[in-house]
């Protein structure tokens, strides 16, 4: 197995003002985060999940204008919230105007009360997993600059070049990520970057989501990708959140409180690939593990934990 070295990415979406969003994203670069990220969702407060007080494209092009290296990105952008043609467009032109900063996320999308809050019809899993394939072509088949002609089930698009062309070749590097097998395995074929996340059939981030991608589950889910992968497995970066993350020297304690709201042991909770709990040399220790075992070596931290984490990026990037 290829060993890369470690990235962490840090996942932001909320603030209050431009200068609030100016300085996260240029903390997030002083502090050596190699990305910042949105998220795509439009709710704002009172939503029961996904509430953000910021739209992603606009984020992310203002993030760029404002930092020099860091890049910038959405994990990932929700294909039926874009009209496909023109979040190729938009995508292509934040590459361009960040000097080929982009990290283009791709997913199907999974809250069905966000789909109904907006009034978006929301589609079976294999259907909304059907769109999401032809619209990885189509991104693909834009930034290669040839005629674009693509008539699928869900996208048809043809009779113009995309533009404007990437700097980054052949493209940006696309992320795809999920938990169940169809969407892993076809990332695993199809993208540059795979982000192991919770199987989220329920819509909700609770129990199911978190049982399904365990430790012991993830053996399960890298077979997936390489399935997908084959021979070019080695060519594909792994990626997870830390979403249940603390640097602490009580890190039993702290555990055990993340397991009790997901009905799993404290033990699972310490080395589940969602969690991050210890200190830091602890949870220096538990990455080089992960990466070891599972190839992981990108992780995204929440805002929340940007500083706290900071020794630990500090220690391990590039490593």
């Amino acid at each position: 197995m290829t060993v890369r070295p470690f990235r962490f990415g840090l996942q932001a979406s909320n603030a209050s003002s431009a200068a609030e969003w100016t300085t996260i994203a240029r903390r997030a670069e002083e502090l050596g985060y190699s990305a910042i990220h949105l998220s795509d969702h439009y709710l704002g407060p009172g939503a029961a999940h996904g509430a953000q007080g910021l739209a992603a494209i606009p984020a992310m092009a203002a993030a760029a204008a404002v930092t020099e290296t860091i890049r910038v990105g959405c994990r990932v952008f929700c294909i039926d919230f874009h009209v496909p043609a023109v979040l190729a467009k938009e995508v292509a032109t934040i590459e361009l105007l960040s000097n080929g900063r982009l990290e283009l996320g791709l997913g199907a999308g999974w809250v069905g009360d966000e789909y109904a809050a907006m009034g978006i019809p929301f589609d079976r899993a294999g259907v909304r997993i059907d769109r999401l394939e032809e619209i990885v072509a189509l991104m693909k088949a834009y930034f290669a600059g040839a005629d674009l002609d693509v008539d699928g089930a869900h996208v048809r698009v043809h009779g113009y070049r995309g533009a404007p062309a990437p700097l980054q070749r052949p493209r940006p590097p696309i992320m795809i990520g999920g938990g169940a097998k169809r969407i892993l395995t076809f990332a695993g074929r199809e993208a540059d970057i795979v982000s192991l996340n919770f199987n989220n059939r329920a819509g909700v981030v609770g129990p199911d989501g978190v049982q399904s991608s365990t430790a012991e589950r993830t053996d399960e889910r890298i077979a997936w990708i390489r399935e997908g992968a084959g021979d070019r497995f080695g060519d594909i970066e792994l990626e997870v959140a830390a979403y249940f993350a603390a640097v602490t020297d009580d890190p039993d304690g702290v555990a055990a409180s993340f397991a009790a709201n997901f009905d799993v042991e404290p033990a699972v909770m310490r080395h589940h690939p969602n969690a991050l709990i210890g200190s830091v040399a602890e949870i220096c220790d538990e990455l080089e593990v992960r990466r070891d075992r599972f190839g992981i070596s990108y992780v995204t931290i929440a805002d929340r934990n940007r500083e706290a984490f900071a020794p630990v990026v500090e220690r391990l990037s590039g490593r």
